[in-house]
């Protein structure tokens, strides 16, 4: 079965309608062994925040060592999004083996009249994944309400009712109170409910958990089990104060808004009640660590600085309330709204709640559920002084606002997740360059798009040619399509069929050919102007002058480990006065940059705490400072990389893909490189298995979002080098199938770093320890020829002039 066949089964589902009750989810889990009776889970139920609850429960728990799953909705981009396990999406293996297995008994249930739906049966993949995954914890968010709630099908260790507000109440109740009661039903059998909720919300709730553990506000005369004060925005992100009986934390979290604080302080409690029962501890490093690390995409986010960008995926009235307040603690001119919502909810009094904008773009997102853009254009227009306008697409709609805005405006994009998530792609789409010099690998690029079995014979032989792979919404795959036809190329798109997920594309066709298709998107009706300034900078069309050595030419890194463990030259230079006479001779060499590492990250190596690291690497940083070479330093650390920064680094390589939360922010405030590094576990864990549907396109998808927290701090994207990340969770095949495919990572818009040396990897073309001067060699040759921007190498002299052989094949009389 193919992916897309998958996709289309279950999204087909929503045709069915819901129906009160867990039975037909009991069902479709009995059928699959009833994998939920072996699950540890957490259930987040709530108007408002339960989504960025269960993420800050998710991360907290990953940070005290527990492998978990989390389950959400909806989803932005695509349906893998929904089900992780330790911050990985669902596979494309997966999803296809949990289809084989349960399509004939949905079937034979749809032929009687009582198929799962689709959210039922999602919620039964998510349970399924797990106990095969075998998690330590399972936190799932509550779809509608909680009482009939599919994922109420699960016995929980810990739950919560995050906040309680007038919605969807046609199922739920005509008042708040009501629908509290519904969503308490969520509770543990025999522990307290965590709830922020108050006044007749937290009765309802109490009359029907009894016990809870109540999070209020400081400040407020409400007494609670524990206390949560909002300090305010400390650049991008929010400080948070926490304070129980016998703990108190003050700890950062990149979700903004006092509301967030109460979410923080109901996960608090989740954290507490679920590590109990699992028997583990939570340090307070971890509570800090993992609060701070729960990115959440779409609430309230900020995209940029100048004009200042938020994404919020506010729905209801209560959540634009919140909306406002939040933004109130930035400075800006005027208010630009581009708003999409569906078609159930309270418009007017969204908008009312929004009634500081100065213009408004009332857009569809791309769904059936959608709200008619007319229709909200009259709500604002009723409710607020601004001036209002429509547009068909929200691409379209945040494009022109852009444009429009002054730098030190707002744009602001809400109403709805649906219309963020369109409105995000502007910012995460990548468009992948790919190979296909015959007909057998054009063929495979192509089913590779998910495009059909049919499709891919009938156009593998117009594919073999210059390729480029993106994900696009429905109507703009098929203006795409038409476009290039019309100027001699050709399009292949995704044989997915629900109208409201995004397709993948694969465009083909000459560089004159995509240079007169950029032409053409520019300023056109459904919003790909953005993909033409993607195509132009993924094909070098109108490249800007260089600014750092891996803009002309593949630089060379030359690594200087101080460390006495490093897996090819521990201990070499670890004395200060051998360190700065290796770095003389890199620089002799022709070496461009030179990195100094101070910790090893060999499979298996004891972490170096941040003190004796910098013991090792600030003297070496400072010795080399009157060398004519960029100094970077390879730490995951923050500590570390300040007091390198301040020494003299240039730049900074962060092999944990920034895991430390401060270095992101660290890059920015000094405004140096930083490597991005895609690694499963740092240092690597032996013996890892990890799986990959695409090991380069799952490869580029993690680090998508990586990139995008460095860009959000305020990082360009010429500063932002990623780096694939050899050997680190990958097997051997995997590391030489992501050097064969380097140049597809330029779809990130970053520029690419090979880190290949000496590696465990060429025991693959038998090759031991001791024995890979040479294949370290040829796999610069490679990388170089690919398209690396930067080789980051030991034996300096000999990769030096391998990267010169293949410069002087591409500049010829240069």
């Amino acid at each position: 079965m193919n992916v897309h066949e998958a996709a289309n089964f279950l999204f087909d589902l929503q045709r069915f309608p819901s129906r009160p009750g867990t039975d037909a989810t009991v069902a479709l889990l009995s059928e699959l062994g009833n994998p939920q009776e072996s699950l540890h889970c957490v259930q987040v139920a709530g108007s408002n925040g339960k989504g960025s609850t269960a993420r800050m429960t998710e991360s907290v728990l990953r940070e005290a060592g527990l492998d978990v799953g989390r389950y959400t909705s909806p989803h932005l981009d695509d349906l893998s999004e929904r089900i992780t396990v330790n911050g990985r999406q669902l596979s494309e293996r997966s999803l296809c083996a949990f289809v084989e297995r349960t399509q004939e008994y949905i079937v034979d249930r749809a032929a009687n009249g009582d198929a799962p739906t689709f959210f039922e049966t999602v919620t039964a993949l998510a349970l399924w994944e797990f106990e095969r995954q075998e998690v330590d914890v399972a936190v799932l968010e509550v779809g509608i309400g909680g009482k009939l709630d599919a994922t109420s099908v699960v016995d929980p260790l810990a739950s919560a009712v995050t906040a309680v507000t007038l919605e969807h109440t046609d199922l739920l109740g005509n008042d708040v109170e009501t629908i509290a009661r519904d969503m308490a039903h969520v509770a543990p059998a025999d522990r307290p409910l965590v709830t922020g909720a108050t006044g007749t919300a937290l009765a309802g709730i109490e009359d029907v958990a009894g016990e809870t553990t109540r999070v209020v506000e400081s400040g407020t005369d409400t007494a609670g089990s524990v206390t949560v004060d909002y300090g305010g925005r400390v650049g991008i992100e929010g400080a948070v104060s926490i304070e129980t009986d016998d703990r108190a934390l003050d700890v950062r979290v990149p979700l903004l808004g006092a509301h967030q604080a109460r979410n923080a302080g109901v996960a608090y409690g989740l954290v507490v009640q679920t590590a109990d029962a699992a028997g583990v501890s939570v340090s307070e490093e971890a509570f800090e660590r993992g609060f701070r690390n729960a990115h959440w995409p779409g609430r309230f986010e900020v995209m940029g600085h100048e004009p200042l960008v938020v994404l919020d995926g506010a729905h209801n009235p209560g959540g634009c309330t919140a909306l406002v307040e939040t933004l109130s603690s930035f400075e800006y001119d005027s208010l630009h709204l581009v708003f999409g919502a569906m078609a159930d909810k309270r418009h007017r009094e969204m908008a009312a709640a929004l009634d500081d904008a100065d213009t408004v773009v009332a857009c569809e997102p791309d769904t059936d559920r959608a709200a008619d853009n007319d229709a909200l254009a009259q709500a604002f227009a009723a409710e607020t002084d601004a001036t209002v306008s429509t547009r068909s697409d929200v691409a379209g709609g945040l494009a022109d606002t852009l444009a429009d805005a002054g730098e030190n405006d707002c744009v602001l994009v809400t109403g709805s997740l649906y219309t963020v998530g369109e409105a995000r792609t502007h910012w995460t789409r990548t468009t992948i360059p790919k190979r296909a010099e015959s007909v057998p690998a054009a063929r495979n690029v192509l089913e590779g798009a998910h495009v059909t079995e049919p499709g891919a014979w009938r156009m593998r032989g117009k594919a073999v040619h210059r390729l480029l792979k993106t994900r696009v919404q429905p109507r703009q795959a098929q203006y795409l399509k038409e476009e290039l036809l019309s100027l001699g190329g050709e399009c292949a798109v995704s044989g997915l069929t629900h109208d409201e997920e995004k397709r993948d594309v694969v465009m083909m066709g000459t560089m004159a050919q995509f240079k007169r298709l950029c032409d053409k998107l520019d300023g056109q009706p459904y919003g790909l102007s953005p993909l033409a300034d993607q195509v132009r900078e993924t094909l070098g069309i109108g490249a800007e002058p260089p600014s750092y050595p891996w803009d002309r030419d593949t630089a060379v890194m030359g690594i200087l480990n101080v460390t006495p463990d490093s897996f090819h030259d521990g201990g070499e230079y670890e004395a200060r006065e051998d360190a700065l006479e290796r770095a003389e001779e890199m620089v002799e060499a022709g070496v461009d940059i030179v990195d100094i590492g101070g910790e090893s990250t060999r499979p298996g190596a004891d972490p170096v705490p941040a003190a004796t690291e910098r013991e090792r690497v600030v003297p070496v940083v400072e010795a080399l400072t009157d060398l004519d070479v960029l100094v970077s330093v390879d730490t995951r650390k923050a500590s570390v990389a300040r007091a390198a920064l301040d020494a003299g680094a240039n730049i900074l390589n962060d092999v944990s893909g920034l895991e430390d939360p401060e270095m992101r922010l660290l890059a920015a405030e000094y405004d140096v490189p930083v490597v991005v590094m895609h690694s499963i576990n740092t240092p690597v864990e032996p013996d890892q298995d990890i799986h990959y549907d695409d090991v380069v396109e799952d490869v580029i998808e993690e680090l998508t979002e990586r990139v995008l927290l460095a860009e959000k701090a305020g990082l360009d994207r010429s500063q932002i080098i990623v780096d694939p990340g050899l050997g680190f969770g990958k097997t051997a095949a995997e590391s030489f199938e992501l050097l064969d495919r380097i140049e597809e990572f330029a779809g990130l818009g970053c520029p690419v770093l090979v880190g290949h040396s000496h590696k465990s990897m060429f025991g693959h073309v038998g090759r031991e320890d001791g024995e890979r001067y040479e294949p370290t060699i040829a796999a610069t040759a490679l990388a170089a020829d690919r398209g690396a921007d930067i080789v980051r190498v030991h034996d300096v002299d000999a990769n030096v002039a391998a990267v010169d052989v293949v410069e002087a094949t591409r500049n010829g009389d240069d």
